[in-house]
C-alpha cells in the first residue's frame, strides 16, 4: 500500500509564509519599477522646458544689446506656466493615486451634488472656443469631493474644445444605478488603437501636440484616476457625429427612506491602468 505522506502543522505554515512573502516581494518590485519609469518620465518632461529657458536667458546675457527684453519675459513667463501646470498635475496625480478605493481622497470633504448643477455652474464660466450644447437630466446625484468631479469636467472639455470642429456637446444622466457624465466633440475622433494610450501619463498624440503645445499630457490620466478613487470609471469611444465621446460614470447616490441620509450605490472599483 502506498505511504501517506503528511506535513507538520510548520510546514504548511512555512509553505504558507513563503508564498506571501513571494507575492509581496513581487508587488513591491513592480511598484519600484513603475515609481522609476514615472520619475525617469517626469524629468524628461520638466527638462524640455527648463532647458528652454535656460537657453534663452544665457543668451540674453551673451547678447544684451541684441535682446527684447518683452520677448524674452513672454517667453520665460510661458515655460514657468508650462512647469507649474506639470507640477501641479503631478500633484493631482499623486494625490488620486493614493487615495484608498474605500475613503474617497483619504477623508477630504465629500458632499452629495446634483450632476446637472454642477455641469451647468461649470459652463457658466468657461470662456470656450465653442458654446457647448447641454442636455442635462435634473436629480442625478453622486457624493464625491466636488473640486475633483469638476476638475474631470473640465479636463474633458479642454479636450473636446481642443479637437471640436463645430460642436461640444455635454449630457449628465442615470442609467440604471450610474450616473453618467459624457462630453462628445465632432472632431476627427480617436483611433481604437489609441483610446487606451491618451490615459498614460504623458502621452499626447500627434494630433493634439498640433493643437496644443503647452498642454502637460496628464490631464485625462488624472481624470481617470480620480473616477477610479469615486468607484467609477472613465472611457472614451465615438460619438455620433465621428468624433470624441468620454463617458465618466459613478455610483448614484440613493436616499435611505428610513432616516434620509445619502449613500453610494456599492459598486467596484477598478485600478487605474498605466
Amino acid at each position: 500500500m502506498p505511504t501517506e505522506i503528511s506535513t507538520s502543522p510548520g510546514t504548511r505554515l512555512a509553505t504558507r509564509l513563503t508564498r506571501f512573502l513571494t507575492r509581496r516581494i513581487g508587488r513591491l518590485e513592480r511598484a519600484l519599477e513603475k515609481q522609476r519609469r514615472f520619475a525617469s518620465e517626469v524629468s524628461h518632461e520638466l527638462r524640455n522646458p527648463i532647458a528652454g529657458l535656460r537657453a534663452r536667458l544665457e543668451e540674453a546675457q551673451l547678447y544684451p544689446d541684441q535682446t527684447s527684453m518683452d520677448d524674452l519675459i513672454e517667453d520665460a513667463l510661458r515655460d514657468v506656466r508650462r512647469l507649474e501646470a506639470i507640477v501641479t498635475d503631478l500633484r493631482l496625480l499623486s494625490q488620486a493615486e493614493a487615495t484608498n478605493g474605500d475613503d474617497v481622497n483619504g477623508g477630504r470633504k465629500l458632499e452629495a451634488m446634483d450632476l446637472a448643477e454642477l455641469v451647468a455652474s461649470e459652463l457658466a464660466h468657461r470662456p470656450d472656443r465653442l458654446a457647448a450644447g447641454q442636455t442635462l437630466e435634473p436629480g442625478v446625484t453622486v457624493t464625491g469631493v466636488r473640486g475633483e468631479i469638476a476638475r474631470v469636467l473640465a479636463n474633458l472639455l479642454d479636450n473636446a474644445q481642443r479637437h471640436a470642429k463645430r460642436n461640444v456637446v455635454v449630457e449628465a444622466c442615470r442609467n440604471g444605478d450610474s450616473a453618467e457624465l459624457i462630453v462628445s466633440d465632432d472632431g476627427d475622433g480617436i483611433a481604437a488603437a489609441d483610446r487606451e494610450k491618451i490615459f498614460q501619463r504623458f502621452v499626447r498624440l500627434d494630433a493634439s501636440r498640433e493643437r496644443d503645445r503647452d498642454g502637460t499630457g496628464l490631464g485625462l490620466g488624472i481624470s481617470r484616476e480620480i473616477a477610479h478613487a469615486h468607484h467609477g470609471t472613465l472611457e472614451v469611444g465615438e460619438s455620433t457625429s465621428g468624433g470624441a465621446r468620454f463617458v465618466l460614470r459613478l455610483p448614484l447616490t440613493l436616499v435611505t427612506p428610513a432616516d434620509g441620509s445619502r449613500r453610494n450605490e456599492p459598486r467596484q472599483n477598478h485600478p487605474a491602468q498605466h
